[in-house]
């Protein structure tokens, strides 16, 4: 299991006391990929087959692409990270910035009932918002229990990002937050990453100017970490 060390807390901390939950704070431009880039990644949506399996990244702003172009969020890019692997699957943005845990709850049966097939994989990240806002642990743990057990009750796999409590929330909120991803993990048996800007929040230039948000080379090295771990957790097709 990975873990983020605690400069990336320290620095979180720090931009959490400058900064509105994630939907409303970040540059004001949208750095833009080189045009080999671009082109790399619509080469590589357009060869992904009409039958190749579905994966829902289901979460926030960080999975959303909060300030980023339409190929430079996280779903584009873990899409092309794993084509690139020689795997080949749809991945499908079912991010919505500002979205809390209980936004989220609300919605997902939405989404998993409107996808074009059964997934094959959902990454679930959400929970950063609920820490921003200073909702309760015990509420963020409930509603992020309520769909794992839906995502289990349709028997589909699930990869889980974790987050951590920034430091200047102080012990007791982090001793309460933090465990929610690992022990929900272990009582699912499902997939985990447990910080998902491990090794980009700490670096400015993988970062939007509010620090909190990973510019486009950050999502890039987010979707790399990723990519391993979903296809791992894909189910074999044979």
């Amino acid at each position: 299991m990975r873990t983020a060390g605690w400069r990336s807390f320290a620095v979180y901390g720090f931009a959490i006391a400058l900064c509105q939950p994630l939907v409303g704070c970040g540059s004001a431009e949208a750095p833009s990929g080189s045009t080999n880039d671009k082109e790399a990644i619509t080469k590589a949506a357009t060869a992904v087959p009409d039958d190749a399996p579905l994966v829902i990244a289901f979460g926030d702003s960080l999975y959303a692409g909060y300030q980023l172009g339409p190929k430079e969020g996280l779903a584009p890019q873990l899409q092309s990270a794993l084509l690139a692997d020689g795997v080949a699957a749809r991945v499908q943005n079912a991010g919505v910035s500002g979205d809390t845990t209980a936004a989220g709850r609300q919605r997902l049966a939405y989404v998993l009932d409107n996808a074009r097939t059964k997934p094959a994989l959902v990454l679930l990240g959400l929970g950063g918002n609920d820490m921003l806002r200073g909702i309760g642990p015990d509420q963020t743990r409930a509603n992020l229990d309520a769909m794992l057990a839906e995502l289990k009750g349709r028997d589909i796999p699930v990869l889980l990002t974790g987050m951590m409590a920034a430091p200047n929330l102080g012990s007791d909120y982090a001793g309460k937050f933090n465990p929610i991803y690992p022990d929900l993990a272990g009582k699912y048996g499902v997939s985990f990453y447990p910080f998902l800007l491990d090794d980009v929040i700490t670096d400015k230039s993988l970062m939007l100017g509010d620090n909190l948000h990973p510019n486009a080379k950050g999502v890039t090295v987010v979707a790399e970490a990723l990519a391993p771990l979903v296809e791992e957790a894909l189910p074999d097709r044979g």
